[in-house]
């Protein structure tokens, strides 16, 4: 008897948890709703059911009770508010439930993601359906001046992150708020830097972990990546970084660097000129400020990729020679 009820209670464990996945997925899965459906309007004293049920005739839900089942889990049923809603195309169910009990439209989300020149960031912005246009004739320094920068380069100026908005927030208030962000950040790193490090200003630091950002393909390895550059700034050794040398030939990268072009000298050739580039190449992570800040204490001086993201570290020329014959040459 005692067996049989221990299987019951299982059961109806295992059975529970399996519900909750099963709602928690439906939940945050995208709606990925027609234009049609976009526009929607709960009459005024409906109920949860009468909601749920206006929001599948307008084409928003394909049934009614897995809503109402899941405000239900959530206790929002009383909370409800009619209106009009403008609604993301992407919106989940839990999102929606959250604009319906606060009574506002549903927010717009964009993502900028780490190692990205800033004309991603502006493409991403052009082509998001809830933001409102209003830089699209505009140069990136009239952008810089517009949020009120003194920057005139725009690269890595903004922090890499997920931003939600209100629809028709415009593309300007979002470069604002991204930029303001990686003020805030970088200047709280700054403030608690390794010592002895050679850079003149926080933005000196950034444009290293710009680089550091491009030159990882291990996240371990940030800091070690970083302390390479920064010993050879230290000894007036060029930093001959190939990601320097892509981001000067702008649209003449055809996704091949040839020894021409390691050869051909711009502001940004790290192979013919000495110490930092002029700006960032790229939008470095917080993870690439730190490593910038605090390198690895190493007396390494040149690295070599392995083929699986990894790198292997050398003091000398000789030993980089050897490493270079391993994992370059034999490929």
């Amino acid at each position: 008897m005692i067996k049989k009820i221990k299987k019951r209670l299982l059961l109806c464990a295992v059975g529970l948890m399996a519900g909750l996945i099963w709602l928690g997925y439906y939940a945050v899965a995208p709606l990925k709703l027609q234009p049609s459906s976009q526009e929607i309007e709960i009459q005024p004293k409906s109920s949860l059911k009468s909601i749920a049920n206006q929001l599948v005739a307008q084409g928003v839900l394909k049934d009614a009770w897995r809503f109402v089942l899941l405000a239900k889990v959530l206790k929002k049923e009383q909370y409800l508010q009619a209106g009009s809603y403008t609604l993301n195309k992407n919106i989940s169910p839990y999102q929606l439930l959250l604009s319906l009990n606060h009574g506002k439209t549903t927010q717009g989300s964009v993502t900028f993601i780490e190692g990205h020149a800033f004309s991603k960031m502006r493409n991403k912005l052009a082509i998001n359906d809830a933001v409102k246009q209003s830089m699209t004739s505009m140069t990136d320094a009239d952008v810089m001046k517009a949020i009120g920068s003194s920057h005139s380069v725009a690269e890595g100026l903004f922090f890499p992150d997920t931003y939600y908005f209100d629809r028709n927030t415009t593309d300007l208030a979002l470069l604002k708020i991204s930029y303001d962000a990686m003020q805030a950040k970088l200047a709280k790193a700054w403030q608690t830097r390794g010592s002895n490090l050679p850079y003149r200003n926080s933005y000196e630091a950034l444009i290293m972990a710009s680089i550091v950002e491009k030159e990882t393909g291990k996240a371990n390895e940030r800091p070690m990546i970083a302390g390479v550059f920064i010993n050879r700034l230290r000894i007036g050794m060029r930093l001959q970084t190939d990601p320097t040398v892509i981001y000067g030939l702008g649209a003449r990268y055809d996704g091949n660097i040839r020894k021409k072009d390691l050869l051909t000298d711009t502001p940004y050739n790290t192979y013919t000129r000495s110490g930092l580039p002029p700006s960032p190449i790229a939008m470095p992570g917080l993870a690439a400020i730190e490593a910038a800040l605090h390198p690895a204490e190493t007396k390494a001086l040149y690295f070599v990729g392995k083929g699986d993201g990894s790198h292997v570290f050398s003091d000398n020329l000789n030993q980089h020679n050897k490493a270079v014959a391993q994992y370059q040459l034999k490929k």
